[in-house]
Formats: C-alpha cells, sequence, structure tokens
C-alpha cells in the first residue's frame, strides 16, 4: 500500500458513514490498528488450547492483531455491521424440539461472506472515487482478522460475557466485516462493557462453553462441534447438543440485550429451503445431490456431507422416540462413511 493523502479525514468519515448505510449497513465505526490488549488475550487464549482443531487461529503468528504486518501500510480500520436476523423467525420456541432442526439463524440464507463482502467492495469504490486510488483490502471473516475487538474499538459494541458482539440499541444478531485503509481516518471511542452482573449466556449455554465470563473454550462449543470438528463428536457432548445440527444460538437468544435487535431488511438472509422450521427426518433424507442443490450460496456448505449427516444423526438421537427416527436412521446404518456409520449406530441406542 501507498498511504493516501487525505485533506479532510472528517468530512471523509461522516461520507463514509452515509455511503455505509446507503449500501445496507447498520453502523459504520473507524479504529486505529492497536490491538495490544486483544494481542495479549489471543496469545493467553491460544496458550489455552481453546481453539481446539482451528489451527488457523494461530497459524498467522502476529499478522491476525497487528493489521500493518498483514496488510502493510494499513493505518486505518472501516469496520461495518449489518443485521441478519429474519422477521418471524421462530426463536427459543425451536430449541430442542422433538421433531425439528435448529439452524443458527445466521444461516438460514444467503452466505453473509458473499453479501457483505461484495457491499463493502462498493464502499471501497466509492471511497477512491471521492479521494482518488488508495490502498484497501475487504475482509469479512475470511482472513486472519480480530473483527470483534476492531468493532469494539470502532464503537460498534463490546464484546459481551459470551464473546460475542453486543451493541446497546441492536442486540447482536449482527455480521461485522473490514476494511484496512492506508490513509488516516478519526477513530471512534471504544464502547466499555455494559454486561454488568448478568451472567444469563453463561448459565444458559448447553455444553457449558463460556468457563468464565468473556473466555470460550471452543472445544466444548456446539458451533465448534457442528461446524468447524472435522471428525467424531465426543459423545459427552451429543446429549447436550440436542436438535442443533447447524451452530447455535443460545447465548444470544437468551441475552436481554437482544429485546432492541430489529429484523433485517435484507432479502438475501431470509430463511431458504424452510430451514426455520425443517423436519429432522426431512433432512436426513436428503441425498447428496439434494444437500448440494439446497445450500448452494449457503455457510451450510461449508461444513461438507458428511459431516451434515453426522450432525443430524446427533440430533435424531435426541429425539423423542418413534419408528420414523429410526426407519430413517436405520437406513443410513451402513454408508460409506464410518463418520456418518458411527453416529447413526449412537443415535439408534438412544432410540432403543
Amino acid at each position: 500500500m501507498q498511504t493516501s493523502n487525505i485533506s479532510n479525514p472528517e468530512q471523509l468519515a461522516t461520507d463514509i458513514r452515509r455511503w455505509g448505510a446507503e449500501l445496507g449497513f447498520q453502523q459504520i465505526g473507524f479504529s486505529d490498528v492497536d490491538l495490544s490488549e486483544a494481542e495479549n488475550r489471543l496469545t493467553t487464549w491460544l496458550e489455552k488450547g481453546f481453539h481446539g482443531e482451528m489451527e488457523y487461529m494461530a497459524r498467522h503468528g502476529s499478522k491476525r492483531s497487528r493489521p500493518e504486518l498483514l496488510v502493510p501500510g494499513t493505518v486505518s480500520v472501516i469496520a461495518a455491521r449489518m443485521d441478519y436476523l429474519p422477521a418471524g423467525v421462530s426463536l427459543q420456541e425451536l430449541l430442542d424440539h422433538p421433531t425439528k432442526a435448529y439452524v443458527s439463524r445466521y444461516a438460514l440464507g444467503r452466505d453473509y461472506h458473499k453479501v457483505l463482502r461484495s457491499r463493502l467492495k462498493r464502499l471501497g469504490q466509492r471511497i477512491e472515487e471521492a479521494v482518488g486510488p488508495h490502498g484497501h483490502r475487504v475482509f469479512v471473516d475470511s482472513g486472519p482478522v480480530l473483527e470483534k475487538p476492531l468493532a469494539e474499538k470502532a464503537g460498534l459494541g463490546w464484546i459481551g460475557k459470551h464473546t460475542n458482539l453486543i451493541n446497546r440499541d441492536a442486540g447482536s444478531w449482527f455480521f461485522l466485516g473490514e476494511l484496512y485503509v492506508d490513509f488516516k481516518l478519526p477513530s471512534d471511542q471504544a464502547e466499555s462493557s455494559h454486561c454488568g452482573t448478568c451472567r444469563e449466556c453463561i448459565d444458559v449455554c448447553p455444553t457449558g462453553a463460556i468457563v468464565a465470563p468473556y473466555e470460550l473454550d471452543a472445544r466444548r462449543c456446539i458451533s465448534y462441534l457442528t461446524i468447524e470438528l472435522k471428525g467424531e463428536i465426543p459423545v459427552e457432548f451429543r446429549k447436550l447438543i440436542g436438535n442443533r445440527i447447524y451452530g447455535c444460538d443460545d447465548c444470544q437468544l437468551f441475552c436481554p440485550w437482544n429485546k432492541f435487535a430489529e429484523p433485517t431488511a435484507e432479502d438475501d438472509f431470509g430463511p431458504r429451503h424452510e430451514l426455520d422450521t425443517a423436519d429432522l427426518v426431512e433432512l436426513f433424507s436428503w441425498t447428496e445431490d439434494d444437500w448440494l442443490q439446497k445450500t448452494e450460496g449457503s455457510a451450510i456448505r461449508r461444513i461438507g456431507y458428511q459431516r451434515w449427516l453426522r450432525n443430524i444423526a446427533v440430533a435424531l438421537g435426541n429425539a423423542e422416540k418413534s419408528e420414523p427416527v429410526s426407519a430413517a436412521l436405520r437406513k443410513r446404518q451402513n454408508t460409506d462413511s464410518k463418520l456418518v456409520n458411527d453416529h447413526v449406530q449412537w443415535a439408534l441406542e438412544q432410540q432403543e
């Protein structure tokens, strides 16, 4: 990057906020690149092994916590958030339902990476039209970036005890994205924590993954177990997973701040293929071709078909005992995947 010369950074910041709103972002903020406190927290978290199989969290060394090393020349970060909660979807009512699946609300619609990336690229182009060529790079959960600490510094919210970002006016049902830029923008005031003495997220976590306030052991987290973990789900967590087949929202569902959350205006984030009310047996019957077709353009695609079946097998093991459930499991007893077969066998044992 070559540092651009911006004559009026305050006015440019105002313009960027306006352009961001026009592109569908609910908030834009600005941060410097000093993440020394977050770097210390990350180092401690990694030393404890809380990242599990997510070796990519340690792979890039200091580049994750030092934006200027990841993208040379970076001096400011533009942080953006976009609401994603679809209107009218069931929330707590679907948890541990006897026959239906729970899919994390963020994954019901189009892959957020694609939506936010295209909007941020357009924001970068709009900035370039105003100030001329400049160095910038877009990130949407797509590189070694500490997006929540950056968003916190940019005033978009605070990192709650569950380690998600919370906004006092909008709760936590939103995505984050960043633009690293090579020119100085006025940094916003970092948000302070407003969790107080509340520990709702800690108490409701099904697997006890929030081992202390602001400290998450990913190895116990249902989102990790159903998405990041490539192999067998540890037996001790299977009953606790309930009907959650892709991700988990419990810590957000019960957070008092989410009473302020507003439904998204983005049609792309609306549920596809009725995944917000889907029946477990029906989902388990999908062939790989069905799955590929119905997850096209979805974040769910990242786990692959075998892990999809693995997750649903666990949920079926936790489902209300019935012949349709047992019959569905028996049909998958002898697949080409040991991973699937082992979880199907466990589920059948629960149904006996």
